[in-house]
């Protein structure tokens, strides 16, 4: 499976925000765009021409680091929520956050997309009662997440809950039982993510 092994704090940097890609490190001091905020690279302090094209790039990049996601896959979901009856535009981020290692995330039962990654590859966690270790997997209304019994991974999972500050009001999480429920589908509203998705579509369009 192909993955992104770059360093994830020149990443936040290059966008110019922090994108919460290494989970608690990006609340302390010792978060890149706390301690260089320029972006990484010998021209990195250097101006940068503006453009319209420039601008539209970056909202791409920025929404694809943000979930962790490879270029084709990213295209894959646009081409997908343009077939969408709707705004293509918010029927992407909802399906980028329909993710299944998005939902940990938002969940709060992972500090970063990375490790959602992790735990979901090594068969932790099980949707209605079935294994599922593919982290691009779509959660669908009133599916039920739970950690699998004999986990090893249990003593990880709440000191990732201690992070989360609130759930969003399309999921339901029990962090106790380390359960949940997929209530609906996200509203645009409820899509708390530094993006601006038209500037993504306007991209694409060309």
């Amino acid at each position: 499976m192909a993955r992104d092994r770059g360093p994830q704090c020149k990443q936040c940097r290059r966008e110019g925000e922090k994108l919460f890609l290494k989970g608690e490190r990006c609340l302390t001091e010792k978060c890149g765009v706390e301690r260089r905020a320029y972006p990484p690279g010998e021209h990195g302090r250097g101006r940068q021409k503006q453009s319209e094209y420039r601008l539209q790039l970056r909202e791409k990049q920025k929404a694809r680091r943000y979930y962790g996601v490879l270029e084709k896959q990213f295209r894959n979901y646009y081409d997908r929520a343009s077939r969408q009856s709707g705004v293509t535009g918010e029927n992407l981020l909802r399906l980028l956050e329909s993710r299944f290692d998005n939902v940990l995330v938002r969940l709060g039962f992972a500090g970063s997309r990375r490790q959602a990654r992790q735990l979901i590859l090594h068969g932790h966690w099980a949707v209605n009662g079935r294994r599922v270790n593919i982290p691009s997997y779509h959660v669908r209304a009133n599916d039920v997440i739970a950690m699998r019994a004999g986990s090893g991974a249990t003593d990880a999972v709440r000191e990732a809950t201690d992070l989360v500050s609130a759930v969003p009001a399309w999921l339901q999480a029990d962090h106790d039982g380390l359960t949940a429920k997929v209530l609906r589908h996200p509203e645009r509203s409820e899509i708390s993510v530094p993006v601006q998705e038209q500037l993504i579509v306007e991209l694409y369009s060309k």
